[in-house]
């Protein structure tokens, strides 16, 4: 049975009308779908969609437009056969159709990554669930034919991000065995929650998850890159949300958190970077597409430790949030009639004129604040507050530059946030220990790495600022990795 081409159940963040667009890239993919229906060469017009998507730093776009693209050639052929069996094109070869199938997921991806390009919200084009379901459901079409391709939520939330190792930190290894019994023996009941719907066996398994939350938090410690933080944060976030997203996530990262559990009882020292990936993009999603409120302090705090950040809610009532929704709504309609007033083009990027002379504003406060912290004379130990506010500059530098989709400049901003608030973190931990010893602490990244990526982002800003297109950010970040102690994922 042929399947019908339908979009994403829903989008999932606010539609972004200030922010920019990719020309280009859109018009390639429409010119794609026109080629699917036509059973002509939907590959080329994907290859110019990613080339463009990479230009403008928009990188998780990129990333599914290249799926698009390693698909294609399965569609088409799909397209073929689909033709043969209604008569519409002579037999190319032996063998039965498929119904169509790929090709209707093919082209309901394609679409789906069309109207979303269109929301101009490069956060969601991150972490939506709706998004990366439509590419998951490729790769799994891909698989056979591609051994070893695979690809998980955080590859897509954290494409080209860098993150610093995170801990376990060492414990008596009786309380670790004991910690670790008693998570086990919450586990079972909590795997199994809702299984009958009854309130008794939905009251038993969240039981088991505050026992399970409890043992975390015993063994969480003050470093600010401990995992077991990251994961109690993480989990009670899957909770709350767990009526929203469903239980599936909540109950497959504890299980993983137990596997954790039994290596840092083996004397495992640092966590698989694979499992923070994973913590960290589960817990960044909702902020990430919803924002945060007054109650998340805490959560958002976690998230810049990692160079994570999110907006902060405005509105306060359910009929503000409509409101809200209904003139963003209106806004972007405007927009794309042409009446968002004038434009400027950066490369591949189309901004709006007025969003463009805030950004550079905000850019310009942001770099004479890290400019100030800085300092020329390299102290062997940097001065924590002063890191502090240079990390927070940073992140409104990168919250200003993804605002207007400025993906390139986003992601530099957002790295050297990380590498400020790590520089911080090393210091304040170096102090605990002795006020006088003027060594570095190991955990900071070298102030040499931090000026060069600095100076990088300056160039970047001089870029903009004269209406060229953003340079490619990745070596830079990928730098600032190295530095951080752990290199970003390709």
């Amino acid at each position: 049975m042929t399947l019908r081409f339908t979009p994403a159940a829903s989008f999932d963040a606010l539609p972004n009308p200030r922010g920019g667009r990719v020309p280009a890239a859109q018009a390639a993919l429409a010119n794609a779908m026109d080629a699917l229906e036509r059973r002509g060469d939907a590959a080329t017009p994907l290859l110019q969609a990613v080339q463009a998507l990479r230009e403008a730093g928009w990188l998780a776009a990129a990333r599914f437009a290249d799926t698009l693209l390693l698909a294609s050639p399965l569609a088409m052929a799909d397209a073929t056969i689909a033709a043969v069996a209604t008569g519409a094109a002579p037999m190319p070869g032996e063998g039965r159709p498929a119904d169509g199938q790929v090709r209707t997921l093919f082209g309901e991806a394609l679409r789906d990554l069309h109207d979303a390009l269109g929301r101009r919200n490069l956060r969601e084009l991150s972490c939506s669930p709706a998004l990366f379901a439509r590419q998951h459901a490729l790769c799994d079409v891909l698989a056979p034919h591609t051994p070893g391709f695979s690809l998980t939520f955080e590859d897509i939330a954290l494409t080209g991000r860098p993150l610093p190792p995170v801990t376990l930190h060492a414990q008596p290894a009786q309380q670790l065995a004991q910690l670790r019994a008693r998570y086990e023996a919450a586990l079972l009941p909590a795997l199994k929650i809702r299984a009958n719907g009854s309130r008794a066996a939905t009251a038993w398994a969240e039981a088991a998850f505050g026992e399970m939350d409890a043992c975390m938090g015993e063994l969480t410690s003050a470093d600010p890159y401990d995992f077991w933080r990251l994961a109690l944060a993480c989990g009670r976030s899957l909770r709350a949300r767990a009526q929203a997203w469903g239980e599936v996530d909540a109950r497959r990262f504890y299980a993983r958190c137990n596997l954790v559990l039994a290596d840092h009882g083996y004397g495992q020292r640092v966590a698989p970077q694979s499992l923070v990936r994973m913590t960290l993009a589960l817990l960044w999603r909702d902020y990430a597409l919803f924002g945060a409120a007054a109650e998340d302090a805490d959560d958002i705090e976690l998230l810049h430790d990692y160079g994570l950040t999110a907006d902060w809610h405005v509105a306060g009532t359910q009929a503000s949030e409509a409101l809200w929704e209904a003139d963003a709504g209106a806004a972007a309609d405007a927009s794309a009639r042409g009446g968002g007033g004038s434009t400027r083009e950066l490369g591949a990027l189309c901004v709006n004129a007025n969003a463009y002379e805030d950004f550079l504003q905000t850019a310009d406060a942001s770099m004479t604040l890290l400019a100030a912290h800085a300092a020329g004379d390299r102290p062997a130990r940097p001065d924590a507050g002063a890191a502090l506010q240079a990390a927070d500059a940073s992140y409104r530098l990168g919250a200003a530059a993804w605002a207007l989709g400025l993906g390139h400049v986003g992601m530099l901003a957002d790295a050297l946030g990380l590498a400020w608030r790590r520089t911080a973190h090393g210091v304040l931990a170096a102090s605990a220990v002795s006020d006088s010893a003027p060594v570095l602490p190991p955990a900071v990244p070298d102030p040499a790495a931090l000026e060069q990526a600095g100076e990088a982002l300056r160039a970047m800003l001089h870029k903009v600022a004269a209406g060229v297109g953003q340079p490619d950010a990745r070596l830079a970040v990928a730098a600032l990795g190295r530095a951080l102690g752990q290199p970003v994922p390709n």
